[in-house]
């Protein structure tokens, strides 16, 4: 196993034993029937499946395409192919879960990562199965490993990774940070450029009318830097009393997973 693999499970691992030991990580408030059948699904299939053969089908497809370019970013210098990176994967998945917010079609493959009414480990990887396999992010990504930029990926998808674990865990590292106040200037800068607990729980909200909650904002994964540059950010250092999706109608663990193939009605999710 890769060493940035050992990593990442690593890190998954302590947030998984964390939310044990503190937040009852195996039944939290407000968890309904199926809830952990769609979450072990498909965070099975995106680790097993999805992602390695995006990744590869993403490299293949610029062998066919540009084979004389394999290879060249390895003579780029780090900060270059990290830019990369940041701009092809992390702006483009920004862009990406921005734009499933806003067109219904698309919003019935990501709905699933919002019909947990809690915050938690397991949602990371809480979508329909298809959500990753169409992520233009992912595609890319396979596209500079391809390009020569896997030796910056390693360490790149680590902390991407981390940034994303902390943010949707309920283990609100930030919180106690925001108690320090020599610390503020700090968290101001902290909170303007990663996704912390606080920001992100903020779009996973389930109420818009409670002040905190910004599901029409918030997008960024790695980075929340995106949604300050384009406008989409709301900083307020709390978190909304619940979290879900709000002026939608119920759903079953098979729509979530498997929509269009399988419905629970003759509606198109949105939320307005």
């Amino acid at each position: 196993m890769k060493p940035e693999m050992i990593a990442i499970i690593s890190i998954l691992a302590v947030f998984i034993v964390a939310e044990i030991l503190f937040t009852q990580f195996f039944s939290k408030k407000n968890q309904v029937k199926g809830d952990g059948l769609v979450e072990l699904i498909s965070s099975g299939a995106l680790v097993l499946f999805t992602q390695p053969f995006v990744l590869f089908a993403g490299a293949f497809l610029a062998s066919l395409v540009v084979p004389q370019y394999a290879g060249v970013l390895t003579e780029w210098p780090v900060w270059a192919v990290l830019g990369l990176f940041l701009i092809f994967d992390d702006m483009t998945q920004y862009w990406w879960h921005r734009i499933t917010h806003s067109t219904p079609w698309l919003y019935n493959l990501h709905r699933p990562h919002h019909n947990a009414q809690y915050m938690s480990i397991r949602i990371v990887y809480r979508n329909n199965l298809f959500y990753y396999l169409l992520m233009p992010g992912l595609w890319f990504s396979g596209i500079l490993i391809y390009l020569g930029g896997g030796w910056v990926y390693a360490g790149y998808i680590v902390v991407k990774m981390t940034v994303i674990y902390g943010a949707h865990s309920d283990i609100r590292w930030d919180s106690k940070l925001y108690d320090i106040k020599w610390l503020s200037p700090v968290m101001w800068v902290v909170e303007r450029t990663i996704s912390t607990p606080a920001t992100h729980a903020a779009h996973h909200g389930r109420h818009l009318s409670d002040g905190v909650t910004n599901y029409k904002g918030n997008y960024g994964n790695l980075l929340f830097f995106w949604d300050v540059l384009f406008g989409t950010a709301k900083i307020t250092r709390q978190y909304p009393p619940e979290f879900g999706v709000e002026n939608l109608p119920e759903t079953t663990a098979g729509e979530q997973l498997l929509w269009p193939f399988v419905k629970a009605g003759d509606k198109v999710a949105k939320q307005t």
